[in-house]
């Protein structure tokens, strides 16, 4: 049994477990409640804490003001997206034009749960998670006891392991509604005002802003800057029994120098050995997992400088690519008997191809064969682009064959990184926030960019404060990213005019007030302003319904 299949084992036995312990009351005895297999173990204990956080309470109040702020346009900037998003849905039916189904849009990855999601990487998205629902819950509960609201209790999200906190507020001194003796919803005087309940729903989006933005500003600064490329040239294939093989050289590893010479790109090799004659001895640099080795080589043979396809680095997930099978390591040939043999003539053959076109596709496989893949190309991942996506990642130079048995190809990581630097700086326009949202997932064109880990990592090494750290400073990069890009996302999906999300708990509150003026009625601007939100929350359900099913709808399950 594989680790997967051990892990959902035991997973099933404690769910199984739980709805038993459930069944018979067990759990209710120890004030522990189960929805599914989340068990939220509550304690009152750590409530003198919140008096305590909630003293300075002017500072507080100034804190969930500004998220009430934020709350506003986090909605509007929300609602435009969705009905963004419908309005492309609903013209590409009418048009015949439907995306794919792909990972882009599969059920599962709309949830931000890592293990569900498979853009998620289960470590730094579970260290994401629990921050993020830590956060966002005792933000509730301190301006809920700024606000003079009772706190009933405090504790842990359970699923197997910790995943989150929670802050129980009392709903019925909240929101004014409660039960009788007989469970049937009766409405009480209510103790929280208009404004102080949006300021404690608005607590948990602003907590989730700020500590986004923390994250964000320790990413993009000081630890990116703790992060250098150590160069762009990587080893992508080494002939069986050549020198280099002999010498212990490895595919993925990072070239860094040849004698005494730096080396950047792959041409840099390539010029290099031209000066060199048959014969001739030099001694690589190269790097693996960032400690670079010296490996005594011998030139053998003509050089040959050609470029003779594309390295297919890595495939994107859900791509046309990943459907048809193409791997990791092939060689893209040629594109409909056009040839690929660098990545200028990739990119111009893609600019002239459409979404749905169907294209044939030679590679060399990692067998050293030649195949031919025929596939429909999907929709750019960005939603703007009409020309056809295919889903690899592939350097900015072809391979090379140099005469030490090696091939070798490039990565931009020393632009990759300075895009990456450059990011907030995009912030004055959309098109940078549309990258920040899609960033783990999308990327920049399209590869996504789940942090410092596996190849990419390869291309890295920290620098100044981060040079003690080692691998730490990637630890420390990923946590910061997936936790502010997790707090964000979240911040804004509560923002979303939708009951039960805070977002429309606000909006609904607000509108009724507004309505109120001109009805000049508590029970009619109430039910209308119900009548509204639940309309927004129909509309939002159905729209993200549309999103995941649409393309399913159109091409098949």
């Amino acid at each position: 049994m594989d680790t997967t299949n051990l892990i959902l084992a035991i997973f099933l036995v404690y769910w199984a477990a739980v709805a038993y312990l459930s069944k018979k009351g067990v759990l209710e005895k120890y004030n522990i409640s189960a929805y599914g297999p989340i068990l939220m173990i509550r304690t009152v204990r750590g409530l003198a804490l919140l008096d305590k956080l909630a003293k300075p309470r002017r500072y507080w109040r100034v804190f969930a003001n500004t998220g009430i702020v934020l709350m506003f346009i986090g909605m509007f900037a929300m609602l435009f997206i969705v009905i963004l998003s419908d309005i492309a849905l609903i013209s590409s039916l009418t048009e015949n034009a439907m995306p794919q189904p792909s990972k882009f849009n599969e059920a599962r990855n709309v949830f931000l749960i890592p293990g569900v999601n498979e853009f998620i990487p289960l470590t730094w998205g579970i260290i994401a998670l629990v921050v993020t629902l830590v956060v966002h819950e005792f933000a509730h509960a301190i301006l809920a006891r700024v606000e003079d609201i009772r706190v009933k209790s405090m504790g842990i999200l359970f699923a197997l392991v910790p995943i989150g906190g929670f802050a129980e507020p009392d709903e019925e001194q909240l929101f004014g509604e409660g039960k009788d003796e007989f469970g049937s919803p009766v409405i009480n005087e209510k103790k929280a005002t208009r404004n102080q309940r949006a300021r404690i729903l608005a607590a948990g989006v602003m907590s989730n802003f700020a500590v986004a933005l923390i994250a964000f500003v320790l990413f993009f600064g000081p630890v990116l800057g703790a992060v250098a490329p150590m160069s762009d040239t990587m080893v992508v294939d080494v002939k069986e029994d050549s020198v280099a093989d002999i010498a212990g050289i490895e595919k993925g590893m990072i070239i860094t120098g040849i004698d005494d010479q730096e080396i950047r790109y792959a041409n840099d090799v390539v010029a290099y050995l031209n000066k060199t004659e048959t014969g001739s001895t030099v001694t690589l640099k190269a790097a693996k997992d960032r400690e670079i080795r010296e490996y005594e080589l011998e030139v053998t043979g003509k050089q040959d400088t050609g470029d003779f396809g594309i390295y297919i680095n890595d495939i994107v997930d859900g791509s046309p690519a990943e459907r048809s099978n193409l791997e990791k390591g092939m060689f893209l040939l040629s594109i409909n008997n056009v040839t690929t043999q660098t990545p200028e003539e990739f990119v111009n053959f893609m600019n002239t191809t459409t979404a749905d076109q169907e294209v044939e596709i030679e590679v060399k496989t990692t067998e050293g064969e030649s195949k031919i893949y025929t596939l429909t190309l999907g929709q750019h991942p960005d939603g703007t682009s009409e020309k056809g996506f295919l889903g690899v990642y592939y350097g900015t130079d072809g391979v090379k064959n140099i005469p030490v048995g090696l091939s070798i190809g490039e990565y931009p990581a020393h632009e990759y990184l300075d895009m990456l630097k450059g990011l907030p700086s995009m912030l004055t326009g959309v098109a940078g926030w549309v990258i920040l949202l899609g960033l783990p997932i999308i990327g920049f064109a399209g590869e996504g960019f789940p942090g410092f880990s596996g190849t990419l990592a390869q291309f890295y090494e920290p620098v100044g404060w981060g040079e003690p750290l080692g691998v730490g400073v990637f630890w420390i990069a990923n946590s910061l990213l997936w936790v502010g890009w997790l707090n964000f996302y979240v911040g804004l999906f509560n923002c979303l005019p939708a009951v039960p999300l805070d977002g429309g708990h606000v909006f609904r509150d607000y509108l009724q007030s507004f309505l109120k003026r001109f009805t000049g009625d508590e029970i009619k601007s109430t039910t209308l302003a119900g009548t509204i939100a639940g309309t927004f929350t129909i509309f939002i359900i159905l729209s993200f319904v549309l999103m995941i099913f649409g393309p399913y709808i159109v091409h098949g399950f």
